[in-house]
């Protein structure tokens, strides 16, 4: 096709005229047994482009190019989106007719005079039996679309000449009505003739001529060229040579079947039975060589079994002369596969939900269940009489019955939790043992108090009034139950009778004294000497000398608590200015009333210079007017007495008189 430029691929129902020896007008068609394809030429497989066809199998030009132009060709295995060079003349072919993984196809653009644009060869080891009757077919596909053809595009018209290799014609096949289709609609038709080879033909050639025009339209591909044997009709079946075709049983079943068969129309033919498992290659059974087949089944594996008869005539056994029978086929169905359950544990009052995967249809059976078709099986609130070992039967959509699987279910029952341990009432400090029952799990809470909060008797020692609530559980999924008691704390007696006290002689001072606890039935102090109430935890306290009071708190429950505060009584001091050491008897010394009271105090004496002449610790031997043994002169001497008790100092003057 020239510009506009249009691919073509050929698509159409073939009107076959076949001319037999002398060109005789005899339209033909195959209507016994056919055999494998003795040539199968698909063009194979690949990126495009594939490469150019052997010399001699065409007189077109082979290019490269996705789009050939008049009177050339190219191998590929796709013509779509950028590939297609005319998207709006030419159809998308996004495989070729084969179906194979990037399989080959011929695309051809006619050449503007006729041409034969293929030739196929079958000689030599590939050459076809003698005085055998033979199909030879092509798939062609019309390339213009049926919108872009109009009245002027050319369509194809195609020859198949059949000759032997010393040109004698066998053959004549014309196909001039070959129809395009609509765009997205591919039409691929198969185009054959019928022949029979002379007694001492084996070699033939078949050219392919396009008899139109090239320009506008007349465009092609090409594919799946065979050459099969064509044999009387051959009736097949189980147990008759008209029974059925198929038959099936289940896996690891056992079956015995005879095939028969007869052949119409032949005298004396040579059997050959054939095997095929599960699609893969037909091959000859050894010594099966009549029109009956005996076939046997003992635990049988699963998968698709077929068996056909081939047949030549006469003595003749070459597969290039055999046709055969329509495959009768033995379906051995898999037993359906259950996956294995994993065993469960559910909680009583759950839901229970088993469901089986694998079949069709199922039986399930268990504890306390009538057998029932339900999947998944489903019971509602659990309890422990459903716990048990569950088994389910598995079915397949072909009747094939599997082995019993198991399920293995436990239900843990539910839980009424016991409390052993009644509410009571316990002084600060003191210990409860707790007790609960009922399940294999316990918690406790709070936990404050709690020697463990995790066995079923702790021992609570709780420092304030406390509920402690169980949980008892069977298991660390399923809900417990859970039980309270309370534990009333009366806190102890305590007594605080304050810090110490200082005091004057004379002076009174306020006790501190604080009181705590639950159930106090008496507070008092003792001794109850110089207080102003000595139940109250604040008297007022007017002491004359040191003296120790004790505060008592008394519970009606928990004991009696006691606290002390002692109370310093400080005694006045009278310093006299003046004595007379003379030995008379009379002031003979510097006697300082209640000195000696204060063993901790300090007497220091200046004289008037600022010369220390007296100093102690203490007062209990009065000063006699002295220093290092020596008698003072009569005079005024100054004095720091410092008591030590946190008062002021006392300073002043004292006389000597001689």
């Amino acid at each position: 096709m020239r510009p506009p430029g249009l691919k073509l691929f050929l698509l159409a129902i073939c009107t076959v005229l076949a001319f037999r020896g002398n060109a005789q007008t005899n339209p033909q068609t195959c209507t016994g047994s056919l055999g494998d394809p003795v040539i199968n030429q698909d063009f194979g497989s690949g990126p495009n482009p594939g490469g150019p066809l052997a010399p001699g199998m065409t007189n077109m030009t082979y290019t490269t190019n996705n789009c050939p132009q008049d009177g050339e060709y190219t191998i590929a295995n796709s013509l779509v989106g950028s590939g297609n060079c005319h998207p709006f003349l030419w159809q998308d072919v996004p495989t070729d007719h084969t179906g194979n993984p990037n399989g080959y196809m011929m695309i051809i653009n006619a050449s503007f005079a006729p041409s034969i644009f293929f030739t196929q060869s079958a000689t030599g080891p590939n050459g076809l039996c003698p005085s055998t009757t033979y199909e030879f077919s092509a798939y062609i596909l019309n390339l213009f679309t049926k919108e872009a053809s109009g009245t002027n595009a050319v369509q194809p018209d195609i020859a198949f000449s059949i000759e032997s290799t010393s040109g004698v014609a066998l053959a004549y096949a014309h196909f001039n009505n070959i129809p395009n289709t609509r765009k997205g609609t591919l039409g691929w038709t198969k185009c054959s003739v019928y022949f029979t080879t002379p007694a001492n033909v084996t070699d033939v050639v078949v050219k392919m001529n396009n008899l139109a025009p090239g320009g506008y339209g007349n465009d092609l591909i090409l594919d799946d060229i065979t050459f099969r044997a064509c044999g009387p009709i051959i009736q097949s079946g189980f147990s008759s040579a008209t029974g059925v075709a198929t038959q099936q049983f289940c896996e690891h079943g056992s079956a015995n079947y005879t095939l028969k068969s007869q052949v119409i129309g032949v005298n004396n033919p040579t059997y050959q039975w054939q095997s095929n498992a599960n699609n893969t290659t037909w091959t000859d059974i050894p010594g099966k060589t009549t029109s009956t087949l005996d076939v046997s089944f003992t635990n049988a594996v699963a998968g698709l079994y077929q068996y056909r008869l081939g047949i030549t005539n006469g003595t003749s056994t070459s597969v290039r002369c055999r046709v055969y029978s329509a495959p009768l086929t033995v379906t051995v169905n898999p037993l359906p596969v259950v996956p294995p359950f994993a065993p469960q544990t559910i909680c009583e009052g759950s839901p229970l939900t088993l469901t089986a995967t694998g079949g069709a249809n199922y039986i399930w059976s268990g504890p306390n269940l009538a057998p029932t078709m339900q999947n998944p099986l489903v019971i509602n609130n659990v309890t422990p009489a459903n716990a048990g070992t569950y088994s389910v039967v598995a079915m397949s959509a072909q009747g094939c019955t599997a082995l019993p699987v198991q399920a293995v279910v436990k239900v843990t029952p539910k839980v009424t939790a016991i409390l052993n341990t009644s509410p009571v009432t316990i002084c600060g400090g003191e210990s409860v043992p707790l007790s609960a029952s009922g399940g294999l799990i316990y918690k406790w809470t709070p936990s404050a108090g709690l020697n463990r909060d995790d066995i079923a008797n702790p021992v609570a020692t709780p420092s304030k009034t406390t509920t402690y609530t169980v949980t008892v559980t069977n298991d660390a999924v399923c809900a417990g139950d859970a039980k309270s008691v309370t534990i009333t704390v009366n806190q102890l007696p305590l007594a605080n009778a304050g810090s110490d006290k200082k005091i004057f002689e004379g002076q009174s001072v306020k006790l501190e004294g604080t009181v705590k606890g639950d159930q106090i039935t008496s507070v008092y102090w003792s001794p109850t000497t110089n207080l102003s109430d000595f139940t109250s935890p604040t008297p007022i306290a007017s002491p004359t000398d040191n003296i120790t009071y004790t505060l008592h708190v008394v519970s009606q429950s928990c004991g009696v608590s006691t606290s002390s505060v002692y109370i310093r009584v400080y005694k006045k001091i009278a310093i006299p200015n003046a004595f007379s050491p003379n030995s008379d008897g009379i002031n003979d010394v510097w006697n300082i009333n209640q000195l000696v009271t204060y063993p901790e105090s300090s007497v220091i004496v200046y004289n008037r210079y600022g010369q220390q002449v007296y100093q102690s610790t203490g007062y209990a031997k009065p000063w006699d007017g002295t220093v290092n043994g020596s008698p003072l002169p009569g005079g005024t001497y100054y004095y720091v007495i410092d008591l030590k008790n946190s008062t002021p100092k006392v300073a002043g003057w004292v006389l000597i008189v001689k």
